[in-house]
């Protein structure tokens, strides 16, 4: 049987199919072929964005074609000294240069997550202003997505550790080490676009 594409397992899996093609496999004439209706999936180069005022992840990715690469990764290390707003101008710099240097059409960011730390989430909350600000003007759709529907796409489990979630991404991108924990969170941000966005 011919290997499945992480692209095609994912849109089975989500269409509810996937269960019913392998239970029924075995007495289906092989004549007729499998049709999955694929209404999921995202094929192009998108951006994903792991938010942080000191550290954000940004990562690149081509989903235009199997197997998805990795273009570009960095992590946006903000020193204590520098005041909040030249931060967030720091983000939204790096953001619309990788978006601009490898013709990004889409982007993927985490969700706020809820904390008990006021001044976390407000800082949280600026850096993902600061990125969504620049890509509405560059015109890139954006998707949000929460944590652990990332970690279910990227892993299979909703709990997964960010070890496991970089090791992961090492795998799925064929890469020669692990990224920076950032970084592998702002590419499985990107993945989980690839694997789930509506069509």
């Amino acid at each position: 049987m011919a290997r499945k594409s992480s692209r095609s397992l994912w849109t089975a899996k989500l269409s509810g199919s996937l269960l019913k093609s392998t239970v029924n496999a075995a007495k289906r004439p092989r004549a007729l072929p499998v049709v999955m209706a694929a209404t999921r999936g995202c094929r192009a180069i998108i951006l994903g964005i792991d938010p942080s005022l000191r550290g954000t992840g940004l990562a690149v990715i081509d989903a235009r074609r199997e197997p998805m690469r990795l273009l570009a990764s960095v992590t946006v290390k903000l020193p204590p000294k520098l005041a909040a707003y030249e931060c967030l101008g720091r983000i939204a710099d790096a953001v619309e240069k990788l978006a601009r240097a490898h013709g990004v059409t889409q982007a993927a960011i985490e969700e706020t997550i809820y904390v008990q730390n006021f001044r976390t989430a407000q800082a949280m909350g600026a850096s993902r202003g600061a990125a969504l600000s620049v890509l509405a003007r560059l015109d890139v759709k954006v998707e949000e997505y929460a944590p652990k529907r990332i970690k279910m796409a990227v892993t299979g489990h909703g709990a997964a550790s960010k070890e496991q979630v970089g090791r992961m991404i090492k795998s799925v991108l064929s890469l020669p080490a692990e990224l920076p924990l950032d970084e592998s969170d702002a590419a499985a941000t990107a993945l989980c676009h690839a694997y789930t966005a509506k069509a």
